[in-house]
C-alpha cells in the first residue's frame, strides 16, 4: 500500500471538521517547505587558518605529564 492510498483511506474516516484541520496543516507544511532553503544550497563556512592563534598557553608547564592527584584512587 502506498502512502497516498493510506492517507486517503484515513482521511475518508475523519469527520469534516478534522478534514479541514488536516487540509490547513498540509497547506502550512507546503508553505514552510517552500520557504526553507535546501541544505545543499547553504554555503559551507570555510575554516580560517590561524583563527585559534593565541588561545593556547605555550609553553606547557613542566609538570604537564605528571599524574593528577585527583585520579590517584583510579590508578
Amino acid at each position: 500500500m502506498t502512502i497516498e492510498t493510506e492517507i486517503l483511506q484515513t482521511l475518508a474516516q475523519l469527520p469534516e471538521p478534522l478534514k479541514q484541520e488536516v487540509l490547513n496543516h498540509a497547506l502550512q507544511l507546503l508553505e514552510n517547505h517552500s520557504k526553507s532553503t535546501p541544505i545543499e544550497k547553504h554555503s559551507k563556512k570555510r575554516r580560517l587558518v590561524g583563527s585559534m592563534k593565541g588561545t593556547f598557553v605555550l609553553p606547557l608547564p613542566d609538570d604537564f605529564d605528571d599524574p593528577l592527584e585527583d585520579f590517584a584512587d583510579y590508578q
